[in-house]
């Protein structure tokens, strides 16, 4: 998160947004040993995979600024905020085959009665209070992933008490008092899955590396890349399908590719009937989450009674049609007006967006967002972009692999009212297709309440006093600077180049060089391709690397650093502290997402900043430094500020061009050779995530609001940083059992897919 993902949507996330989506610990950090890393060949250590008693919650207000909407404003914002949350329920089926089970059950639960009365019974029934608050803190935890795997970093959190008295909770429920058979088949349906932490279950991922339900659990990554290679001949974006393989009649695999929609009838060219290709079956159906998409249109539909102007009633009713029907395209044409809807009051973006949980980086995961617009920070940022086309004729790579055109795009901050998927981003550049963003443009938003939210009672170890006194007073201006450049000119900027149908190319063949080699190109997008078929696996990875390193370049210049406020002393400050911030979190922060027995990296931001810390330690002769200070306890990272300006941007400006040549002539291997090299976690980096594993911090949770209409008026409702609030929200969020019936029923309908992984946690 900087959930700006990639040259698509690309998230970008602070440092404490990342921690708000990383730092995993357990409760009870004085009773239990939370310090040792994840081993999968041995026991597994569960307090790895605990959230602590003491979690924090913090409210994302957005209250001010929602007082100031006009009724039909209020009324637009609601209906959206009900799309967003019905359509937020998806993201449960895209996490785990048990996480919908979860949610109901502990939503039934809350439903049933008060906290407080729940709280009685299970005392009353000899829990502690202790292993109650680990209850609630669980709960919290499922609610604000939308699952049992955690939004930043992929790995399975469980229960911080033990099973019997999380059973004995369950069974002193009013819910479990009024619907016995229900509420124990929904426990022994999930026990097992809840609490298991067999090595396969313990991060999301693909085959032997992990779960995931984009793929039925039988498949492997030969079988993701037939799908690819199926899909690019038939040029079908895979953003809004899952993929399940069973056998066919003459015993051949038969790759099932199910489109997200409500209508679930064949219908050409949507869907396709059997083929055969490289001896697989393959077929397109339709009607994935249909009922829960049913919810999402209603509510669009809703809402565009109260659209201000014909854009957004236009991206609206696109919208509903890509759901209804499982038309990407529409969901394209959607994005072309909501692009067009420039300086709106009210934001928001809704669909299958963001791949960062897709094993094979193309499938998007739901999530939609709701936010008024910040006036006073939108005017910098529309500064910002008045200066993007001066600013990006500083980057490094030259206009040979620039954009023939900058398309400026709309860049706002906002409050967010409401955020629906897995985790809440700081900054997010969208919409995502290529196809859009490089010939019609993008809209960059900067998340502007949940900034200072996430950084909220945050610890910093590794550094210098200091550098951690500066950094706790400008690391939130300096990330807004971060978040502003790395949307903008980060994700914003760079070409592609591509052969066209007619054989023509978007490039002068004959005069462009490879910087890299100073030859002729030899290498570009071919009809059908784009930057995720081509990088899959490593391109969020790639791209949030080039987007944060443009930002550390251009934050070296003046002129920029003056348009958010910051001028002399205060702008060298600001500039040291967003490389510094940025650097530490490669090195305090990073390898907590590296999964070291299958030597995988479980989220993208945490990869590039690795890999552009590695990059200036390894190359910065002195510059950077990390230090063992304690043996085994302790480091100490030291970034000589005077060589910013000089070595580091000499370094990074370099490494830029590397990033944005390989991008643009779409060569994956060299991609992946280049960041093989700086990602690889060796030698002391593998001693030091130890390190860096004992001074883990919980994540904060982000409490948010509801709205209601009472009358003719919309209500904000808001609710207490604690557990209970969490809870409470969710509850009126969803007042009645509708939705739960709804999951049961899907995972119920999915469970033949997912059979063996069931096996794996019993």
């Amino acid at each position: 998160m900087f959930r700006s993902v990639i040259n698509k949507s690309r998230h970008i996330c602070a440092d404490s947004l990342v921690f708000s989506r990383i730092n995993r610990f357990s409760s009870k950090s004085s009773q239990l040993n939370i310090n040792q890393p994840l081993k999968l060949t041995k026991a597994m250590d569960k307090s790895n995979f605990l959230l602590p008693n003491n979690q924090r919650f913090v409210e994302l207000d957005s209250s001010q600024a929602f007082e100031n909407l006009t009724k039909q404003e209020k009324l637009y914002a609601h209906y959206l905020s009900q799309a967003a949350w019905n359509g937020g329920l998806i993201v449960l089926m895209q996490t785990s085959p048990e996480s919908p089970k979860i949610f109901s059950l502990l939503h039934r639960i809350f439903l049933e009665e008060p906290i407080e009365d729940l709280k009685k019974s299970c005392i009353e029934a000899k829990v502690s209070e202790d292993d109650f608050q680990a209850f609630l803190v669980y709960a919290g935890g499922v609610f604000a992933n939308s699952g049992n795997y955690k939004g930043f970093g992929d790995t399975k959190f469980i229960p911080n008490l033990p099973q019997s008295a999380f059973e004995l909770i369950v069974k002193s429920s009013k819910a479990y008092e009024n619907d016995n058979t229900h509420i124990t088949k929904l426990w022994q349906n999930t026990y097992n899955a809840i609490y298991s932490i067999a090595p396969r279950l313990t991060s999301l991922g693909l085959a032997d590396k992990g779960i995931t339900t984009y793929f039925s659990s039988n498949c492997t990554e030969e079988d993701s890349n037939l799908v690819n290679d199926w899909m690019k001949t038939k040029r079908i974006e895979a953003y809004i399908c899952r993929t399940f393989k069973t056998t066919a009649d003459d015993g051949l695999p038969l790759y099932t590719i199910h489109l997200a929609s409500v209508e679930k009838s064949s219908k050409a060219p949507l869907t396709m009937d059997k083929e055969k290709y490289k001896g697989a079956y393959f077929q397109v159906t339709r009607g994935d989450y249909s009922p829960l998409l049913k919810l999402v249109s209603d509510n669009l539909t809703k809402a565009i009674e109260y659209a201000a102007n014909d854009n957004e009633k236009n991206m609206l009713k696109h919208y509903v049609n890509s759901f209804n029907e499982g038309d990407l395209n529409e969901h394209k044409e959607g994005s072309r007006y909501w692009i067009k809807d420039k300086g709106p009051i009210i934001e928001t973006y809704q669909g299958f967006i963001e791949t960062y949980r897709d094993p094979s980086g193309q499938r998007g995961e739901f999530e939609g967002f709701v936010a008024m617009v910040n006036k006073e920070m939108s005017k910098k940022f529309g500064t910002l972009v008045d200066g993007a086309e001066r600013f990006i004729k500083l980057l490094p790579w030259g206009e040979d692999l620039e954009k023939d055109t900058f398309l400026k795009p709309d860049f706002t901050s906002l409050d967010v009212l409401t955020f629906s998927g897995s985790g809440i981003p700081a900054g997010i550049n969208i919409p995502n297709y290529d196809e859009i963003r490089q010939n019609e443009g993008f809209k960059n938003v900067s998340l502007g309440n949940v900034i200072p939210a996430a950084y909220k009672e945050s610890v910093i170890p590794f550094l210098s006093d200091s550098d951690k006194q500066l950094l706790e007073k400008y690391r939130v201006a300096a990330f807004e600077v971060q978040v502003g450049l790395h949307e903008l000119l980060g994700h914003g900027s760079g070409k592609l180049l591509r052969q066209n149908a007619d054989g023509s190319f978007n490039f002068d063949k004959e005069k462009v060089k490879n910087p890299l080699t100073g030859k002729p190109i030899e290498s570009w997008y071919t009809e059908g391709e784009t930057y995720d078929s081509k990088f899959t696996t490593l391109g969020s990875a790639f791209e949030e690397c080039r987007a944060e390193a443009v930002g550390l370049y251009l934050s070296l210049d003046p002129e920029i650093l003056k348009i958010f406020g910051y001028e002399g002393q205060e702008a060298e400050d600001v500039m040291y502290v967003n490389w510094l911030s940025l650097l530490w979190n490669g090195a305090a922060k990073a390898t907590e997402m590296y999964q070291p027995s299958t030597s995988t990296w479980l989220q993208a931001h945490a990869r590039a900043r690795f890999v552009l810390m590695r990059l200036l330690e390894t190359e910065g002769d002195g510059m950077l430094t990390i230090t063992e200070t304690e043996p085994g306890k302790n480091l100490l990272l030291t970034l000589d500020r005077t060589r910013i300006p000089t070595d580091g941007k000499r370094i990074i400006g370099d490494f830029l061009v590397q990033l944005q040549t390989i991008k643009a002539t779409g060569d994956a291997a060299a991609g992946e050779r280049l960041f093989g090299a700086h990602s690889r976690l060796a030698g002391r980096w593998a001693a030091w995530r130890d390190i860096v594993l004992l001074h883990k911090q919980p994540r904060n949770i982000f409490v948010q609001p509801n709205t209601r209409v009472k009358g003719d008026e919309v209500e904000l409702k808001r609710y207490p940083a604690t557990g209970e609030g969490m809870i409470a929200s969710w509850v009126q969020r969803f007042p009645d059992t509708k939705p739960d019936d709804i999951l049961e029923k899907l995972a119920e309908d999915d469970s033949k897919y997912f059979a063996e992984l069931e096996k794996l946690a019993a």
